[in-house]
């Protein structure tokens, strides 16, 4: 009997999206801390599932585990005097967009895309250098950043956006832009903090897009 085939949807790894087979997404978490990833039995369910967050499908029941108010009060707050950053994509790879605003208020500072053929990861990434070279440009050089990505703030670290999405005449503009913001990040320093923002315990980031 032939092996039913799977579906596997890489939240959080080297590269997100969904994965026709095991050793294509064992390429997307391999060597990654922290992956966030599951199969399903057919590409409807994937979709669907990489549209939401890990934790509604992580503790495998397909219901959002609650955390407890003791469970939330350990992450504290958020600073509400920073900027949030987050992206959009529709597919994978699909149309990407990504955007940051003032977290207190929601107001929008900065808006790029659409852009065709982009992955999450690389938008997240572009929002946390765009959101660096945007505050710099306004003398902001100690205001906190939020992320819900630990990808893109780990290739902010590494000053690479390391992903497996492949340069391709509809993307070559995007790509561009990536080589951009690595070359901006080696070229200037800054002191912002870039912080993770704890979806569980407070919520959708403010810069969410509302999609999922």
């Amino acid at each position: 009997m032939a092996k039913k085939k799977k579906y596997y949807v890489v939240w959080e790894g080297r590269d997100t999206g969904i994965f026709e087979s095991w050793p294509e997404c064992q390429k997307a978490i391999k060597g990654y801390a922290g992956a966030k990833y599951k199969s399903f039995e057919s590409k409807q369910a994937a979709e669907l599932a990489f549209g939401d967050s890990y934790h509604k499908h992580y503790n495998f029941g397909g219901k959002k585990k609650e955390m407890s108010a003791e469970e939330r009060k350990k992450y504290g707050t958020p600073n509400w005097d920073s900027l949030a950053v987050d992206a959009a994509c529709s597919g994978n790879p699909g149309v990407l967009e990504y955007q940051g605003v003032d977290t207190k208020t929601g107001r929008v500072l900065f808006r790029q895309g659409p852009f065709p053929e982009g992955t999450v990861n690389i938008g997240e990434f572009l929002a946390i250098v765009h959101g660096l070279a945007y505050l710099k440009k306004q003398g902001m050089d100690d205001l906190p950043i939020y992320s819900d990505s630990r990808t893109a703030m780990k290739w902010v670290r590494d000053k690479r956006a390391n992903t497996l999405l492949k340069r391709t005449a509809r993307n070559r503009a995007l790509f561009d832009i990536m080589s951009r913001g690595e070359a901006w990040l080696r070229a200037n320093t800054y002191k912002n903090p870039i912080l993770k923002w704890e979806t569980k315990a407070w919520g959708e980031i403010p810069a969410d897009f509302g999609r999922k």
